[in-house]
């Protein structure tokens, strides 16, 4: 094992790439955006995402994020760890963990102290708390554009024909694409998109009234009642 620290500034990217080893991150501050070919993940504070290896991955910085991140070997995994991408809450003593370990130096190798840090952490891992944290994007280029292009501008309120003129695409083509793709229509799509864009940031204390209008909703009220319908819980009022 292995473990990071690392800063990135707003609207920091880093390109596809892909690990040899497992990799668990982690926003300490800030929210950190990891892509796949077909799905997207926000991992705010209190939230982690397992990458298996192999799994190509870019990330974008949605403001400025002091990311942990921890590499396990192939033969090393912790238990149970899935095949596929999952987020898992960041318990106080986890967070704790992932922190000492940053600070852990390669050189010289670890000692004892710090192999037994390193170690607990793959044994904090609740993969049973996994979190919804993720939206499917789709595979085809036309979809996936319009996916990233709603994603950058969550408040762009166009309908599917306006869209269609930028992508390349009829109306009917994308409805069907993103049912097909998403399993979703694209309405409903959307305001996952920006239910999924709005939690970390209502999460972080920020005002609703201010998360509503920056993600296209007049009525701050309208966006109220749609968190209240996902999450059972209405937004803290600001």
């Amino acid at each position: 094992m292995r473990a990071l620290a690392r800063h990135y500034p707003d609207g920091h990217r880093l390109p596809p790439h892909r690990h040899p080893r497992g990799q668990l991150i982690h926003a300490a501050s800030g929210v950190m955006e990891l892509a796949t070919r077909d799905r997207i993940w926000l991992i705010p504070p209190g939230q982690a995402l397992w990458v298996p290896p192999g799994i190509e991955h870019r990330l974008r910085a949605r403001g400025a994020v002091e990311l942990r991140s921890v590499y396990f070997h192939p033969d090393a995994l912790p238990a149970a760890a899935p095949d596929e991408p999952a987020s898992v809450r960041v318990s106080a003593l986890l967070g704790a963990l992932l922190d000492r370990a940053a600070a852990i130096a390669e050189d010289p190798p670890p000692d004892e102290r710090d192999r037994r840090i390193l170690d607990l952490i793959g044994w904090e891992l609740d993969w049973s708390a996994a979190t919804p944290w993720s939206l499917p994007t789709g595979h085809d280029p036309r979809l996936a554009r319009l996916c990233a292009a709603i994603l950058a501008d969550p408040a762009d309120r166009r309908g599917l024909a306006a869209w269609g003129e930028q992508v390349g695409a009829s109306a009917r083509t994308l409805a069907r694409l993103f049912r097909a793709e998403t399993g979703m229509s694209f309405d409903l799509w959307r305001r996952q998109a920006r239910l999924l864009l709005a939690l970390p940031r209502l999460a972080a204390g920020e005002a609703v009234t201010s998360v509503a209008l920056d993600l296209g909703y007049g009525n701050p009220g309208a966006f109220a009642a749609m968190v209240r319908r996902a999450t059972g819980q209405p937004p803290r009022r600001g």
